[in-house]
């Protein structure tokens, strides 16, 4: 069992001198190898199911609620929009704020963000030439680092800049910068929760005098997980029921694993609880798995991959290392089957080989269809899983809709997309849709699997970025197979009832022949 780590014991104090409870005799923070989750809690005995390993003050969770930041600064114009004020109640920029001001004044939760790491592992922090080993996944794209940073030198440093008598200018190099801003960033992206504000709907602030708090009305006792995707990007004013992105002290501590989930954070009037949700073992580590991610978003959330024996149902027909992640799933933008469906209805034009400007004319009739399918609700990127589960029926519609000319019509005349019908052309589309998705990365699978045999050397953000390219491949590639098994499977039905009406035209033929022998 690893030994308890003597480093937390700062942050564990504090927590209890703010009026956090820990259940000592069994939960143990502690350090494990990265491979396991780096820092996170262990159990120090047995553990029965439905046992409270700690409990926390709703007031000692950060956020912008909670902070006194937000009523020092004047609520009107922390909330308001420009010109009258900067928009800091929307996404993470406000809570990112009170982060910052709380560390550089030594506030309440000063003892707590020391505790935090400062050095993250997660993509927004690699080199140019290492999100390389990323190319052909979806996890560049959603870094969101040019939009972050924008943010950053348009909404905070503005507001930063008006209060002078609370960002001091002393302290803007220190604690202000652009470079805390991305790590208190992470530290929400790979801990932040979403709590739920008070029955009521009405969201509570510090009160700027005392810097008491109202007690937070709350529903009865419910189970929350973290989520970084809780931001309020697109809330309003009136929308305070949909959660406040908050920092949980000790509940962030937890690591998360596939399917390994042993503890949940749950809610009451007053405080939050961490209960086990299943028995525990002592040595074992404590997990709060808030869902069961795919490697892409565990690397791009928290900087590392899950490494774990594959389930043969899964259908990926693995060689070599068959250890990845079960929860593992394809991102498949539309733009690429648009492409691949134009090329199709190039094809299948008669004077296809001496056409010179019908690519536009047909680049311009998908365009429309696929306008048509994004304003009916359509997505524009659609998620493949494993070869065991039959491909979605959105990206099926979709590419009927954008190469059948009769389905397009009824489509419009029935303003509802085509049903999730595969054919030959259906399958034949999505076929080269396939390879044209593999041929976005720059290794081949059978390349990434002799190179994850021998890994034992390769530094930890390379093989990172190996692990989620290898586990979409290992998708993309047994999805092909099918396919073009079913495929095969079609062409040789055909060829079989081509020949059987060969057999019965030719018998017809002859017996027409002894008739006519016969006249």
């Amino acid at each position: 069992m690893p030994g308890l780590d003597a480093s937390f014991h700062p942050l564990i104090s504090w927590f209890q001198v703010n009026g956090g409870t820990i259940d000592e005799s069994c939960f143990g923070l502690t350090t494990f190898p990265e491979e396991e989750g780096g820092r996170g809690a262990i159990a120090l005995k047995d553990i029965p199911e439905a046992h409270t390993l700690f409990s926390i003050p709703r007031a000692l969770t950060l956020s912008t609620r909670t902070s006194r930041l937000p009523s020092l600064f004047g609520i009107d114009r922390w909330r308001k929009a420009a010109p009258d004020g900067f928009l800091l109640d929307n996404g993470w920029a406000g809570l990112i704020l009170c982060m910052m001001w709380e560390e550089a004044n030594h506030g309440r939760w000063a003892a707590y963000l020391a505790s935090l790491p400062s050095q993250f592992d997660t993509p927004m922090f690699w080199f140019e030439e290492e999100l390389t080993e990323l190319k052909g996944t979806s996890v560049v794209e959603k870094l969101g680092k040019a939009d972050a940073e924008l943010e950053f030198h348009t909404k905070l440093l503005p507001a930063i800049e008006s209060r002078k008598d609370l960002f001091f200018p002393h302290h803007i190099p220190v604690y202000y910068t652009l470079e805390k801003f991305h790590i208190h960033g992470s530290r929400i992206l790979s801990r932040g929760f979403t709590v739920d504000p008070p029955a009521s709907g009405s969201g509570y602030y510090q009160d700027e005098v005392n810097g008491s708090s109202h007690a937070m009305d709350v529903d009865e006792l419910s189970p929350e997980g973290g989520d970084d995707d809780a931001n309020a990007d697109d809330a309003d004013d009136d929308e305070e029921d949909e959660g406040i992105v908050s920092m949980v002290p000790m509940a962030d501590m937890l690591n998360a694993r596939y399917e390994s989930e042993n503890a949940k954070l749950f809610y009451e009037e007053d405080e939050l609880k961490m209960v086990s949700t299943k028995p525990i073992k002592a040595g074992e580590q404590i997990f709060n798995t808030y869902s069961d991610l795919p490697n892409a978003e565990l690397l791009r959330r928290y900087g590392h991959v899950d490494l774990l024996p594959l389930p043969a149902e899964l259908g990926l027909a693995l060689s070599g290392d068959s250890r990845g992640n079960p929860g593992d799933v394809v991102e498949l933008r539309a733009d690429t089957v648009v492409d691949v469906a134009a090329r199709f209805t190039l094809r299948k034009q008669p004077d296809f080989s001496s056409a010179t400007n019908s690519d536009s004319a047909v680049m311009e009739d998908l365009n429309g269809r696929i306008d048509w399918w994004l304003e009916m609700g359509g997505d524009d990127v659609f998620v493949l899983e494993p070869p065991a589960s039959p491909l979605p029926d959105d990206l099926v519609s979709l590419i009927r809709l954008l190469t059948d000319d009769t389905e397009w019509q009824k489509a419009q005349e029935k303003d509802k997309p085509p049903k999730a019908k595969t054919d030959k052309d259906t399958l034949t589309i999505m076929l080269e849709v396939l390879e044209q998705r593999l041929a976005l990365y720059d290794s081949t699978l059978e390349n990434d699997e002799a190179t994850l045999a021998s890994s034992a050397d390769l530094p930890l953000r390379k093989r990172n970025a190996l692990v989620v390219r290898l586990g979409e491949k290992r998708i993309l590639s047994s999805i092909r197979r099918k396919i073009s098994q079913e495929l095969e499977a079609l062409a040789s039905t055909a060829g079989d009832e081509s020949i059987g009406g060969s057999k019965r035209r030719g018998e017809g033929g002859s017996e027409g022949r002894t008739k006519k022998q016969r006249r």
